[in-house]
């Protein structure tokens, strides 16, 4: 049972490294969602909202780690 929960975390571990870092994409891509769907935001605005968003959130995550 340990080998199956073992290998279960390195795979998980290989696509989220950072939990913060997904959890705060997911909370924008939904915000973001929530905007061109019922507040009426173009979706162009959004999909610029959502490539400086990432970014941002990218370049915060980098400064994190660099001060660990």
């Amino acid at each position: 049972m340990r080998l199956i929960s073992a290998i279960l975390s390195e795979l998980f571990s290989l696509f989220v490294d950072d939990g913060s870092l997904a959890l705060q994409v997911v909370v924008l891509i939904a915000a973001v969602a929530a905007l061109v769907k019922l507040a009426g935001l173009a979706p162009l605005w959004g999909g610029g909202l959502l490539l400086l968003g990432c970014l941002g959130l990218l370049a915060l995550s980098l400064a994190r780690m660099a001060r660990r």
